[in-house]
C-alpha cells in the first residue's frame, strides 16, 4: 500500500479548491442544522470563540444556538432560501458569504402571513488544527415583506406599526417585536450603508482581505 501525497504535491489550486468545498459545506451544514433543529450539528460549526450579530441575537456561537433552540420553542419557526456561497481565502482564514431569504411564517389579527427578509450572510472562517470552523455569523439586511398565505385578504398592520424601524428589516423587526424579542435599531442595511460597509470592512479585514 503505498503512503498518501503530502498537500506539497498537489497544485495551490486544488488545496484551495478542498478549502472553498470543505467551507461552503460547512455554512450549508450550519443553516441546514438551524432549519431542522439538527442543534449538535449546528453547534459543531461554531469556534467557541466566535461571535453571531443579528437582528435578535449579540453572543457567541454556542450561544446562538442555545437562543435558536428556544426561538423554535417560542414557536417561530425560521426557514432560510439560500443563495449561492462566495468563498475568499487567505491562508488559515476565510470569509464566505451570500444572499438568503429568511421565511416566517405567522398570524396576524387571524390572518395567516409568512415574512419574507432578504439579506447577505457574512461568515468569517478559521482554520485551526487542520479543521475550519465557523468564526461569526452577520447579516446585512436589504428589505422584507409580509404575504398572506390566502390571496385577496388583507393584513392588519398600518403605516403606524412600522414607523419606528428601520426600511430594511422592518417587518422582521415588527414580528420579532411582538414575539418578545429586543430588536437592534442599528444593525446593518441597505438603508445604512455606512453600517454596511463598516461590517464588511471589519469582516473582510479580520481575514486580510479586500472587501
Amino acid at each position: 500500500m503505498t503512503d498518501p501525497l503530502p498537500l506539497e504535491a498537489f497544485p495551490q489550486a486544488v488545496l484551495d479548491a478542498a478549502d472553498v468545498s470543505a467551507i461552503t459545506q460547512l455554512v450549508l451544514t450550519e443553516r441546514e442544522g438551524r432549519d431542522l433543529g439538527r442543534w449538535d450539528r449546528m453547534g459543531a460549526c461554531f469556534f467557541p470563540d466566535s461571535v453571531v450579530r443579528i437582528t435578535w441575537f449579540r453572543g457567541s456561537g454556542p450561544d446562538f444556538v442555545k437562543g435558536s433552540i428556544e426561538m423554535a420553542r417560542r414557536g417561530v419557526p425560521a426557514k432560510h432560501r439560500l443563495g449561492p456561497v462566495g468563498v475568499r481565502l487567505n491562508g488559515d482564514r476565510a470569509v464566505a458569504s451570500l444572499t438568503a431569504i429568511i421565511d416566517i411564517p405567522a398570524t396576524l389579527g387571524g390572518v395567516e402571513a409568512q415574512l419574507s427578509s432578504h439579506a447577505r450572510f457574512l461568515y468569517p472562517v478559521e482554520r485551526r488544527h487542520g479543521r475550519w470552523g465557523l468564526m461569526g455569523f452577520e447579516a446585512v439586511y436589504m428589505r422584507d415583506e409580509f404575504s398572506t398565505a390566502i390571496p385577496g385578504q388583507a393584513l392588519p398592520i398600518t403605516p403606524a406599526d412600522v414607523a419606528r424601524f428601520r426600511p430594511s428589516y422592518r417587518m422582521l423587526a415588527y414580528l420579532l417585536t411582538t414575539q418578545g424579542y429586543d430588536v437592534d435599531p442599528d444593525l446593518p442595511g441597505d438603508d445604512r450603508p455606512e453600517l454596511a460597509e463598516a461590517v464588511y470592512q471589519r469582516i473582510y479585514g479580520w481575514a486580510g482581505l479586500e472587501v
